[in-house]
């Protein structure tokens, strides 16, 4: 992730920008948002493929495309355990990008509250 915001009144680097956009990327697809939502919502913070193709009403493998793109970004993380892989979100990762989305003016504002 870049370290400057590109709305913090300094240039943002080329090589940021890219790595930004890519993370933004990853987030901009409804079927993306909603794995999101599906995972941290489950009681335990995490779950297969298995558990989410039903409720996106999507196929395996295309589910699995989208996990792929989405711990890629960074945004979740992945844990094999025997023939199955569990999917978590990575906190610190969706945290970075709503900091570096939120002006510095209204950072401050938000901390303090």
């Amino acid at each position: 992730m870049p370290q400057i915001s590109p709305l913090a009144g300094e240039p943002i680097e080329r090589a940021d920008a890219e790595r930004l956009a890519g993370v933004l990327k990853a987030f901009a697809d409804p079927a993306r948002l909603r794995l999101l939502s599906l995972i941290q919502s489950n009681p335990e913070g995490e779950a297969s493929v298995t558990d989410l193709t039903a409720p996106l009403g999507l196929s395996q493998p295309t589910v699995s495309h989208h996990l792929r793109i989405l711990t890629e970004a960074g945004l979740l993380e992945r844990e094999k355990r025997g023939v199955w892989a569990y999917y978590r979100l990575v906190p610190s990762a969706i945290a970075t990008v709503a900091d570096l989305l939120t002006p510095p003016r209204k950072r401050s504002t938000r901390k303090t509250r």
